[in-house]
């Protein structure tokens, strides 16, 4: 089988991108070949395929490329045309998108269809039915006013950065899209990383319950044999993007409290200097933030953690953050919304509270930190089970292969 694998960046930009790159050698390892098609990054990995990819609004020149960029959000002409050039050079048996929203855009859906390539697509984040993708408005605030058709909410809202000039794009994209290129009428199946984002879906765009579809956690490329010990530094951690939706401040006022417990924040992001502000302002001495980390390092702090803290005050979808916990036998305490109480079972491989409530983290952080070490090491073993099952990338791939199986015929 030759699968292509379409994303926006060929780079590891984000979690879809791990979950992209992770499929791919996932494939090669069981004999398949793989195709990638991405825009142009100054980034970007080597590929065999570099010239098949279409110019991004980051590699775009010429005294015309703001109008261009503002088309191509739209309808990326470019794309459709290389992305042809390739499907008749490499002949790849199924399309496997990953992300393409108001970069690469569904221009790419007709000549797929055209030549008769089934289109697969994994659902990241909530793009096909909210503009802003989030489902939170200029505020922060939880919104689904747009109910899959009323996408003006998101201009009236300002729900992309607070601008109405950019929610205003988002919503004529929106609106653009489903006239002219809906998604139920152009994908043929459907990936969902939790049961929560295929019920989002479902609910705000009925016509895809009728397509083929599968939920499948984002999987661990390797999980750890042994529970760990207590701990000698007990540390909690956050890892990710500071943006506002990923709850650092709750977690931050939730340590104000907590003297005795240590916190260490890794990730950068636009939050960053009020959250660093509000640490310094307050004294906290027992926060430390330590900045972009990535590799053996990144992993080294997420093993030797006490605790993985997922704060998120949005429809958190299927977070890397826990799979990559667990997968070293770290127990998480995660916000009770979106797909995170899927993952993250009470009292089992973890704790969950109410997203948004200080006290309520503070109340479970503390709980978390008077754990025996018994205790603590049968969370550690539940999370390394929960990952075995549900997370391994063996069980992922026997279900992924069946379920591509349902589109092309076995060799």
């Amino acid at each position: 089988m030759k699968v292509l694998l379409i994303d926006v960046y060929n780079y590891n930009k984000g979690g879809a991108e791990t979950v992209c790159f992770n499929t791919g050698r996932l494939l090669e390892e069981h004999g398949h070949e793989v195709v990638y098609f991405t825009l142009k990054w100054k980034a970007n990995r080597p590929s065999p395929y570099c010239k098949y990819f279409p110019e991004s609004k980051e590699t775009r020149r010429g005294p015309l490329r703001q109008l261009k960029n503002m088309i191509n959000y739209f309808y990326h002409f470019e794309a459709a045309k290389k992305i042809e050039q390739l499907v008749q050079d490499e002949h790849p048996d199924i399309a496997h998108i990953h992300l393409m929203w108001g970069q690469i855009t569904p221009s790419i859906f007709p000549v797929l269809r055209r030549y008769g390539i089934p289109i697969l697509f994994t659902v990241h984040d909530y793009r096909i039915v909210c503009p802003a993708y989030t489902f939170r408005d200029g505020s922060g605030r939880i919104c689904e006013e747009c109910r899959g058709r009323h996408f003006y909410h998101c201009f009236t809202h300002r729900c992309c950065k607070g601008s109405r000039a950019m929610s205003a794009v988002m919503a004529a994209e929106q609106y653009f899209r489903n006239a002219f290129f809906n998604p139920a009428k152009y994908i043929d199946g459907f990936v969902y990383v939790s049961n929560f984002a295929k019920e989002m879906q479902e609910k705000y765009m009925q016509a895809v319950k009728a397509k083929p579809n599968i939920t499948l956690y984002n999987f661990s490329t390797s999980i750890a044999e042994e529970p760990k010990a207590m701990p000698q530094e007990r540390y909690f951690m956050f890892f990710g993007r500071l943006s506002y939706e990923k709850g650092v401040m709750t977690l931050l006022r939730s340590f104000k409290d907590l003297p005795h417990c240590r916190l260490k924040i890794v990730g950068t992001g636009p939050k960053e200097g009020e959250l660093r502000a509000f640490a310094r302002d307050n004294g906290m001495q027992n926060v430390a933030f330590l900045g972009y980390k990535t590799g053996k390092e990144l992993t080294d702090l997420v093993s030797n953690a006490y605790f993985v803290v997922v704060p998120s005050e949005w429809y958190e979808n299927n977070p890397m953050t826990v799979i990559e916990s667990y997968s070293v036998g770290t127990p998480v305490i995660g916000a009770r919304i979106g797909g995170i109480p899927e993952i993250v079972i009470d009292g089992i491989t973890g704790y969950q509270f109410e997203s948004g409530n200080a006290d309520d983290l503070r109340e479970k952080l503390a709980e978390a930190a008077g754990l025996l070490a018994g205790e603590y090491t049968a969370l550690s073993r539940n999370s390394i089970s929960f990952a075995r099952k549900n997370l391994s990338k063996e069980s992922y791939w026997m279900r992924l292969e069946a379920f591509y199986r349902r589109f092309v015929a076995a060799d």
